[in-house]
């Protein structure tokens, strides 16, 4: 069962510390599945919202099918996301403390063709935080540069 990413959000583990991670499906139209086959998806500024007991996800920019003969829906439309219902009843528990926040990390098909989001509980992190983290990471980038010029020689 392969799974086929259309688009990620590398902007999110920059951002934020993600807790856990869940999967929903999502309720799209037919053009907007279209356009996630061709790619076109962009999750940066996204993020997931209780309202009235659902999920809704909201700013996720799912560009229009060109091809598409109806009304083009708007591509920031808010969507529906399909979560059981202990599932919500858990969310609902930890959306509630401060600081945390439900964000989209990636969008992708599953082998039965269906889309589907995959969704971080995360809380934010403070500036100092994110430059250790950058800190580290070129550090680690170094440490493998040298280790490779090292086999080379």
């Amino acid at each position: 069962m392969g799974r086929k990413v259309v688009s990620t959000n590398k902007k999110a583990f920059h951002d934020y510390y993600v807790d856990e991670t869940l999967e929903a499906g999502m309720v799209l139209t037919g053009p907007e599945v279209k356009s996630l086959r061709a790619g076109k998806a962009n999750l940066r500024d996204g993020y997931a919202q209780l309202k009235n007991g659902e999920v809704f996800l909201y700013n996720v920019h799912i560009s229009p099918y060109n091809y598409a003969t109806n009304i083009q829906q708007d591509p920031l439309r808010p969507r529906k996301l399909l979560l059981h219902r202990r599932e919500i009843r858990k969310l609902i528990g930890k959306l509630h403390e401060k600081g945390v926040a439900l964000i989209p990390l990636k969008i992708y098909f599953i082998g039965s063709g269906k889309a589907k989001v995959e969704l971080g509980l995360a809380h934010g992190k403070k500036l100092y935080d994110k430059r250790a983290a950058l800190k580290e990471k070129e550090s680690n980038r170094d440490i493998e540069r040298s280790m490779r010029r090292g086999r080379d020689e």
